[in-house]
């Protein structure tokens, strides 16, 4: 069950602010590496509300984020529509798609499970890489950000978009939070925890499934958006599976259901490839062998080491005092 914690407060906002003040003074790469972490933070969050918290490990979040991306981009660079509505239906059509693969696949659990969610992945990676007028594997250009001149906010300039990305992340973060807390998400944990118990007290674990699936999909959709509004170019290599991989190696590197973790994690692995990639080409190596370490030291992942740390020293504290 998840609770929101004085400690994950302190992290997230000391991570945010962070973040923008690396953008402010940072300058023009600081502020790419900036939206390179929101975009896997989002992305990362999405999954570690079915993985963390439904023991839904799912390799498809990718597909979702590139349907997000390409119906925004079919709707303002092929059709001409406005950004905003754009959005608004790419965000849906994320939901949809991940309820729709969430309803279908809600009856397969462990490694059933994952190979259907690549199956619906690739499938969608497949759809978009053959097809001409999507671009195929040359991409699709033109995307516009939101125009937000009338506020004096000019979107087209690096770092308020950078700092726009960092408030869908708080954004999203909230919302997945809420949401875990809520009846929904409680009932979410229970299915995770003792499935055959739930359903045998009238729960429907099928549609809860499906539901959290569509609300992780609402939740990539975002990551999506931002994705294709970054440098106003997407292609299919935003669908394929090693997206959805990486993402999932972010929310174990972060911890695992948790919510602030996936976002801990998105800011360790993109610095990590960044620093190392100006030193070596086999940077994979070392986040490989920092996953492995955060495997075996228990499979906490960095922050939940980190709380695990803290837990004991209170019980230690508690155990002196008694």
């Amino acid at each position: 069950m998840f609770h929101q914690t004085p400690t994950r407060s302190i992290v997230l906002v000391f991570a945010l602010v962070a973040l923008a003040l690396y953008a402010i003074y940072g300058g023009y790469f600081a502020r790419e590496i900036v939206v390179e972490i929101a975009i896997l933070a989002i992305l990362a969050i999405s999954i570690d509300v079915v993985a963390g918290f439904g023991g839904m490990v799912s390799l498809c979040h990718g597909a979702i984020m590139g349907v997000s991306a390409y119906t925004y981009g079919i709707l303002t660079a092929k059709l001409g529509f406005p950004a905003l509505p754009s959005a608004v239906a790419a965000l849906a059509a994320a939901a949809v798609f991940g309820t729709v693969v969430g309803w279908i696949t809600a009856r397969t659990t462990g490694i059933y499970f994952i190979m259907a969610t690549l199956a619906f992945g690739q499938m969608a990676y497949t759809v978009i890489f053959k097809s001409r007028w999507l671009g195929g594997d040359d991409g699709m250009g033109g995307l516009p950000r939101f125009d937000f001149d009338w506020a004096g906010i000019a979107m087209n300039k690096s770092l308020p978009f950078a700092l726009y990305a960092l408030l869908l992340v708080l954004l999203c973060y909230v919302a997945a939070a809420w949401v875990m807390r809520s009846a929904f998400g409680r009932t979410l944990c229970g299915i995770h925890s003792n499935e055959p118990r739930m359903r045998a007290i009238g729960v429907s674990t099928i549609i809860h499934r499906a539901r959290a699936m569509g609300f992780s999909g609402l939740l990539a959709g975002v990551a999506g958006i931002i994705a294709g509004q970054h440098i106003q170019y997407i292609s299919p290599e935003l669908l394929f599976w090693t997206v959805s991989g990486e993402a999932l190696i972010v929310v174990i590197l972060g911890g695992l259901g948790t919510l602030i973790g996936p976002m801990i994690g998105a800011i360790a692995f993109v610095l990590l490839k960044h620093e190392l990639s100006g030193h070596t080409d086999h940077w994979h190596i070392v986040v490989g062998l920092v996953l492995i370490a955060t495997v075996l030291a228990g499979g906490r992942g960095l922050y939940g080491q980190i709380e695990h740390w803290m837990a004991r020293r209170k019980a230690r504290g508690a155990a002196q005092n008694a």
